[in-house]
């Protein structure tokens, strides 16, 4: 066993799958398995593996120029470039992006930035931050806090009170409505959960809610209708901040470029990572309305910098990679495309909505979920993730990568150039792993009236 120590993982079993290659969407260990990636490696490598135009753009950006920071005025074309590349393309209005090398340091700096932002314009005390139930938006101390899975809260004791951190329902129907309650119900009793919550608090403390427009980790979670709607209705109301957590959904995922753009969001801020750079190298960007940047730019100058940055905000590397993806986004239709086989991949998962182990079936693009339950007819969750770790791993024998989440729920997230006769494939092994798992709940008496 090596000395690392793993990310995400029981110490007590490292080192299960080593893998030493990729080829499309496909990965191979170093036994020479082959595995189809259906999990785009952790929702990330959209173009899949060994794509030759990116891998010469590294090359030929590292023998132009390896390194440069952006410290003290120092910036290069390439990050210029790619800035204006995504202020064209978000829907943000006048965007101003930061860069940073992962999806939790880009929601980092956005907790800074608020913070900063505020104290600009008059209103230190508005820095509270609404998140969810269920969320998830990294791991560091900062991001870590507005995650709220107990497997990354515990044991870790995030600061949650003294960075102002709140917590309103998630918009989970299948699980958190009440007996008898339609969805529209169900949007109104959770939405106006959260005006009380934001009465309550004093509207004049709250500085911006987050959420995944829909959500990964914590079950790819897809909102009922109109529950943006009113969200989006009540911050305006009381001058918070819509933060868009685009760091999965981002760049086509969801079928669109932007999951905002699938969910009707109109967002004041947004964090992306993953897809950005297909994965290819470590990039993330945090964007603010043009009105929050031109606002702080006198306190900066008082204080003679913005005292915020990685060593690694805006690699030229990175940058160039991000650039060169964008520009193969466009050039080949890749969302389009990835919406196209994205509803065939949605109808394919509908398929085992008889399946006895199969409850709710979620998702949208090339994203989607089906929860596994002890009781299908009740809905009953598995008490352990015995069940979601068994169709992981039998899902994993039979040559396929999918990521139990949420407990029991098994997520697909194959990469944008995934082909409908992959899509097939990745199935038909999917659903010979599910039979198998179903044989492992019986053995385990996991099964409840």
């Amino acid at each position: 066993m090596s000395s690392i120590i793993y990310p995400t993982t029981s110490f007590k079993a490292t080192e299960q799958l080593i893998l030493e290659r990729g080829e499309g969407i496909y990965v191979y260990d170093n036994q020479g398995k082959k595995y189809l990636e259906g999990m785009a490696g952790l929702w990330c490598t959209s173009l899949g593996y060994g794509n030759e135009e990116l891998i010469s753009t590294v090359e030929e950006q590292m023998r132009k120029l390896t390194y440069s920071h952006m410290f003290g005025g120092k910036s290069h074309q390439v990050g210029m470039d790619l800035s204006d590349k995504l202020t064209e393309m978000v829907p943000v209005d006048d965007a101003k992006i930061f860069f940073g090398h992962s999806g939790s340091d880009a929601n980092d700096s956005h907790i800074k930035m608020l913070r900063y932002y505020f104290n600009a314009i008059g209103k230190p005390e508005k820095r509270k931050i609404i998140t969810r139930e269920r969320a998830y938006h990294g791991v560091t101390v900062a991001a870590g806090s507005l995650t709220s899975l107990p497997v990354n809260l515990a044991h870790f004791d995030s600061p949650l009170e003294a960075l102002g951190i709140l917590r309103t329902d998630h918009p989970h129907y299948y699980h958190g409505a009440q007996n008898g309650e339609t969805e529209a119900q169900f949007v109104d009793r959770i939405t106006g959960n959260l005006e009380k919550m934001i009465l309550a608090e004093g509207p004049d403390t709250i500085a911006a809610f987050i959420a995944e427009p829909i959500t990964g980790a914590s079950g790819v979670i897809v909102p009922p209708a109109g529950y943006y709607e009113k969200v989006q209705a009540i911050l305006s109301k009381y001058d918070i901040f819509f933060w868009a957590d685009e760091v999965i959904t981002g760049f086509g995922r969801t079928g669109n470029d932007f999951g905002c753009t699938t969910m009707n969001i109109k967002p004041d801020m947004m964090s992306f990572a993953k897809q950005m750079s297909s994965a290819y190298f470590p990039i993330s960007a945090a964007v603010i309305r043009g009105d929050m940047y031109e606002a702080m730019i006198e306190q900066s100058a008082a204080t003679g910098v913005f005292g915020h940055g990685y060593t690694y905000s805006g690699h030229p590397v990175g940058c160039a990679v991000a650039l060169k993806v964008m520009e193969i986004y466009q050039r080949d239709n890749i969302f389009a495309k990835a919406a196209k086989t994205g509803e065939y991949m949605q109808s394919k998962m509908a398929e085992f909505k008889d399946h006895p182990l199969v409850g709710d079936i979620r998702g949208a693009g090339m994203i989607g979920a089906l929860e596994l339950v002890a009781n299908k007819d009740k809905g009953t969750p598995f008490a352990t993730g015995a069940v979601g770790g068994n169709i992981m791993k039998t899902c994993q024998d039979n040559g396929l990568i999918v990521r139990a989440v949420a407990g029991s729920s098994a997520a697909f997230c194959p990469p944008l150039v995934t082909t409908e006769a992959q899509i097939d494939e990745m199935f038909e092994i999917f659903s010979k792993s599910l039979d198998e798992t179903l044989d492992f709940a019986k053995q385990e008496n996991l099964l409840v009236d």
